[in-house]
């Protein structure tokens, strides 16, 4: 594999041409996967909003005076939530439209741009992935975010969004090397490549783009499910 951050990107605003901004920064092939913090796409996409237009709710009053948080921040998080899973330590762990469990329904007020604002998660993160991955010419798209684990210190970046890479690759039925049939062993491709991708890059470098080369065998042209194949579905969750 070869990583390289794309450099020199400047500031993102609503309804920037976001593929015309990444094809000027690096040579760019048909066997290339680029990978992508959510955060440029959701600025291009206008997915941001002013703290100063939100009226928080009574019940975003109560959690932000619980959590020690803004509660115009919470009444976005909350407008953003289908179910609050658990609130605790100034954190809200939500479950979002797109069916991801994470801190704060992913909306975040860091390197933002602007004041007062924060960004929140893409609409459709794989249809965003699709359409750069069609515009750009790239044999696939991956869409990051940074989340926490339940049961490990730190962050990584996982797969949002998804376009023309194989999201999961299932090795059960397999054999391993002593002839044992593999019966749970399904590697989170896309969420690897993005914890890669993010080796290269600092968060405060301007540079939320990564191309990644030498991942021929990975493409797929099947990529209508994107990365909702990474999602557990509530009914495989043994911790709720």
């Amino acid at each position: 594999m070869r990583l390289d951050p794309l450099p020199g990107i400047p500031e993102v605003r609503p309804g920037d041409d976001l593929a015309a901004l990444l094809r000027d920064r690096v040579e760019l092939g048909p066997a290339d996967v680029l990978v992508i913090a959510h955060k440029v796409v959701s600025k291009a996409e206008g997915r941001v909003r002013r703290l100063a237009d939100i009226e928080p709710s009574e019940r975003a009053r109560e959690l932000a005076a619980e959590h020690d948080k803004d509660p115009r921040h919470v009444q976005t998080i909350l407008d953003e939530t289908t179910e609050l899973l658990r609130a605790d330590h100034g954190r809200l762990i939500c479950r979002t439209r797109h069916g991801f469990v994470c801190a704060n329904a992913g909306v975040d007020q860091s390197n933002t741009g602007e004041a007062e604002t924060v960004v929140l998660l893409p609409e459709d993160p794989d249809a965003s992935a699709r359409a750069l991955r069609d515009a750009l010419g790239v044999g696939a798209v991956v869409i990051t975010d940074s989340w926490g684990r339940p049961w490990r210190q730190g962050q990584v970046e996982v797969a949002i969004g998804s376009a023309g890479l194989r999201a999961l690759v299932d090795h059960r039925g397999w054999p391993d090397r002593d002839g044992r049939e593999m019966a749970a062993s399904i590697i989170a491709i896309a969420d690897e490549v993005a914890a890669a991708a993010d080796l290269v890059r600092k968060k405060a470098s301007g540079e939320p783009a990564v191309r990644v080369r030498g991942l021929q065998e990975l493409l797929s042209e099947e990529d209508q499910d994107g990365a909702a194949p990474l999602v557990r579905p509530p009914e495989d969750d043994l911790f709720r």
